[in-house]
């Protein structure tokens, strides 16, 4: 009878381990206890362990979690998750780099079909800073699983802007349908129109201004593939203004005053710029050499000084995330330091007044020294462009 009842009690745990992981997701804390008896008794079982980690790491129990996740891989160490949110976990409440690395890349080594984990892996290393060209020539030997997910396709043509190489990026985004997500919004578009406004400055700088104006005016049409609508306000102030010096070099100088006067428009007053449609330093700063254009020197003065300003009073703030805080221009799969982004936002803003006021060489130096904090940062990637053209004239 004795054995009989042990049996009784086997039966739905020996059919638990047996059934596959997926889509399984212990949540009530009456399944403490049934996993922790798993565990115990169970030594051959890597599964319930596992479990347990995902629960308290849901509780914010992460010391716990943790513990209970290297159980699980000493029992099977061959199982990819376990060792991914071991790297969430080293990362995010250990801060250890290293060892968040080693098992992402333990993860992915142990599924390379996987494409979510894929993505996670390069987030990491984009969080890390690795060069531009490391992380895309790593993407680009899964093409079957960048295929997959709008994002993978969407980190190929951004590392591919950020390498040079804006005709690959273009024509990988005009040829894919996106599809919105939570998170998304404004990076595909932003992609659609960087590669497109580093052509046109190409384009400028070799005195084919057709070609500028129409790679310009394509950045004010969002076609559908993209997956999102232009929002109302949109801010285009650079668009405009290097559509004014092209007409303007054509001679069409009542066109080019259009267009600056168009450039001129928007929100004038810097902030912080944590969500994707807060109001972006490198627009204001259009707003400005627009005005210059428009012999506005005063108001031109005027907005650059504002950026300059907003830098040096806000260099040092602690930034805090609204509670509510929706529409983040980044994916939060890894933590990072607010107060290290405020900083870059601070010397870009500063860099771009400073250009705008003539006092060019520390206009480098505030761009160099953000540069180096934070080498995925688009506005400074375009700005730095934008000043070798302006010095190349």
């Amino acid at each position: 009878m004795a054995q009989e009842g042990k049996d009784d009690v086997d039966l739905p745990f020996r059919r638990a381990k047996a059934q596959s992981p997926d889509y399984c997701f212990p949540n009530r804390p009456e399944a403490i206890l049934a996993l922790q008896y798993a565990t115990k008794h169970y030594a051959d079982d890597a599964r319930a362990p596992y479990f347990l980690g995902c629960l308290y790491y849901d509780k914010r129990q992460y010391d716990t979690a943790v513990a209970y996740w290297e159980e699980s891989a000493k029992r099977d160490d061959t199982y990819p998750l376990v060792w991914r949110n071991l790297a969430l976990a080293y990362l995010n409440k250990r801060q250890d780099e290293d060892k968040a690395v080693e098992y992402m890349e333990r993860a992915f080594k142990l599924d390379t079909t996987d494409a979510r984990i894929l993505m996670e892996l390069d987030q990491l290393y984009k969080r890390l800073h690795r060069p531009h060209e490391e992380r895309l020539n790593f993407l680009l030997q899964y093409p079957d699983l960048i295929a997959r997910r709008d994002d993978l396709i969407l980190e190929e043509a951004t590392l591919l802007n950020l390498t040079g190489r804006y005709e690959e990026a273009k024509r990988i985004i005009d040829s894919h349908q996106f599809h919105p997500w939570e998170g998304g919004e404004g990076k595909v578009s932003g992609q659609y129109q960087l590669s497109r406004v580093e052509l046109a400055k190409e384009a400028l700088a070799e005195s084919r201004m057709e070609e500028a104006i129409r790679l310009l005016t394509e950045c004010l049409v969002y076609p559908h593939n993209l997956g999102e609508g232009k929002l109302y306000g949109a801010q285009e102030n650079d668009f405009y203004y290097l559509m004014g010096c092209a007409y303007e070099a054509l001679g069409d100088t009542t066109k080019a005053t259009e267009c600056w006067e168009k450039a001129t428009v928007g929100p004038t007053e810097p902030a912080a710029a944590l969500y994707y449609n807060d109001a972006k330093p490198d627009k204001i700063f259009y707003q400005g050499m627009a005005l210059l254009k428009l012999g506005r020197t005063g108001e031109a003065n005027g907005r650059f000084y504002k950026l300059v300003n907003y830098g040096e009073k806000h260099l040092f703030d602690h930034v805090r995330m609204d509670y509510f805080a929706v529409s983040l221009p980044d994916l939060l799969i890894w933590d990072d330091s607010l107060d290290l982004r405020n900083i870059v936002h601070c010397k870009y803003m500063m860099a771009l007044g400073h250009w705008g006021l003539g006092h060019h060489e520390k206009a480098r130096r505030f761009l160099a020294e953000a540069e180096a904090l934070d080498n995925n940062h688009l506005g400074i990637y375009s700005t730095r462009t934008m000043f070798e053209s302006d010095e190349q004239a």
